[in-house]
């Protein structure tokens, strides 16, 4: 392999792993500080000891979380330092405001909120948890907002052939933002939700502790809730995509050949890796492609024939610009699958556990089995983002400054094949190593389940926590 695949491969090997912390962080503290807020205004002791469980599994989670993120900062300069020299001055204001304003929030909270309890006055420490958990979602605002760009530049001007910051208003405001941002915590609450659901209903099966019956109440409605939002949110996303990346709407369709109106497919079979789909049959839903795009059933859709004479004309020739179809087109069903199957087992398991009834064993494995779905969602989604866009690493804006744009290939570093290789290897094993110990940690302290210290005891409860 030469070193665009193996940069690529590292990054998104990398990035993946983090991401699936990240969701479960950002939802998970959230319903945290609700349940926290729930036992100061009730003093109901189920709420106290929701909040310490899950509060456990929190921290555990946010630590690894933080360690493979400092990850994705070194690779910009290790393996991506053309593309970094290029959109430095842009997407660094952005990741500077998440570093020294969220994060360092998020820390300094959440160490408060560790060692905080019986130290800090009840409403002072949950005032910490709110803090820790509302600068979450601050911190992926501000790394949305520089993803946001690269998908769709805009607040710049074209100086000596790189892009100058002009608005960072514009930069944060950016339609494109505006949109994956309710997008992104609505699956974040989607993971958060099928992890309460999956654990309560495992742990119901042989306790009647009413905190895993409320666990798996407030996971069930959060799921279900999410993945309404996320099909709001993600029809804003598709309307968008239309406008800004017709490749990437025509590659998430297998497109082909342009259609007026166009059908959205459901499943296809035959060799969609080839853009000529001459082997390609699918069911579709007609015209329901053409109102994803503009809300409309007549719009013509582009298709990948008619679309790539017009980026060699604006763009060069001698560039393959149609992402890889298989990983568009079935990333985004997994995506929307994953997803529709996870919020329909957290309903299930609240309809089937109703009125104090017991799980069965088959519900309490199907619950921890979903667990895995919507990280698997989350995951597929951002796979289609980011290919789909290929092979930009800054997507061209066509309304936008001529010129602010950047092929993946031309943002890798001068580095040797095995340079790159040495790095992929030893950080997928890092990583493995960190996946195992995680997921320990986690069972761990799930089977060890609701059992909060004396309230006197603070010495053992700040160590457990």
């Amino acid at each position: 392999m030469d070193v665009l695949n193996l940069a690529r491969w590292q990054f998104g090997i990398t990035t993946v792993y983090h991401f699936l912390m990240v969701p479960l962080t950002i939802g998970l503290a959230v319903l945290v500080a609700g349940m926290q807020t729930a036992w100061v205004r009730t003093g109901k002791p189920h709420y106290l000891a929701m909040t310490r469980f899950w509060g456990k599994l929190l921290l555990v989670n946010f630590a690894m979380g933080v360690v493979t993120g400092i990850v994705q900062e070194f690779q910009f300069g290790m393996t991506w330092s053309a593309y970094s020299r290029f959109v430095g001055d842009v997407i660094g204001s952005p990741v500077a405001m998440e570093g020294l304003v969220a994060f360092f929030v998020e820390s300094t909270f959440l160490g408060l909120w560790m060692f905080g309890w019986d130290r800090l006055p009840k409403r002072v420490h949950l005032a910490c948890a709110w803090a820790f958990s509302l600068a979450t979602v601050a911190s992926a605002y501000f790394i949305l907002a520089a993803n946001s760009w690269m998908q769709h530049p805009v607040g710049v001007s074209l100086v000596d052939g790189r892009p100058r910051l002009t608005s960072i208003s514009a930069l944060l405001t950016n339609n494109t933002a505006l949109a994956a941002i309710p997008h992104t915590i609505a699956g974040a609450f989607a993971v958060a939700g099928a992890f309460l659901v999956g654990i309560a209903v495992w742990k119901l099966r042989n306790s009647t502790d009413g905190a895993w019956r409320a666990s798996l109440k407030l996971g069930a409605v959060v799921g279900a809730v999410a993945f309404a939002a996320l099909a709001i949110t993600g029809d804003r996303q598709a309307k968008l995509m239309f406008e800004q990346q017709p490749m990437k709407m025509a590659a998430a369709e297998a497109l082909c050949h342009s259609e007026s109106p166009a059908g959205f497919s459901i499943f296809a079979y035959g060799d969609v890796a080839k853009p000529d789909c001459e082997n390609v049959k699918s069911i579709t839903v007609p015209a329901l492609l053409s109102f994803l795009a503009h809300g409309d059933l007549s719009t013509e859709v582009k298709g990948i024939q008619e679309l790539v004479p017009e980026y060699e004309a604006k763009y060069g020739a001698g560039v393959d610009y149609v992402p890889n179809l298989p990983v568009t087109y079935w990333g985004f069903r997994l995506m929307i699958g994953f997803g529709a199957i996870s919020a329909l087992v957290g309903v299930t398991a609240l309809w089937l556990t109703r009125r104090g009834r017991t799980p069965s064993r088959w519900l309490a494995r199907l619950g921890l089995a979903s667990i895995t779905l919507p990280f698997l969602g989350n995951s597929f989604g951002w796979i289609f983002t980011e290919m789909g866009r290929q092979p930009f690493v800054v997507a061209p804006n066509p309304s936008g400054v001529d010129g602010v744009w950047m092929l993946t290939a031309q943002g890798v570093s001068g580095l040797t094949a095995g340079e790159v290789l040495a790095s992929l290897i030893a950080l997928t094993a890092t990583y493995t190593v960190l996946a195992v110990v995680e997921v320990y940690l986690i069972v761990r302290l799930a089977r060890a389940g609701t059992e909060p210290a004396p309230a006197e005891d603070t010495d053992e409860l700040a160590f457990a926590y």
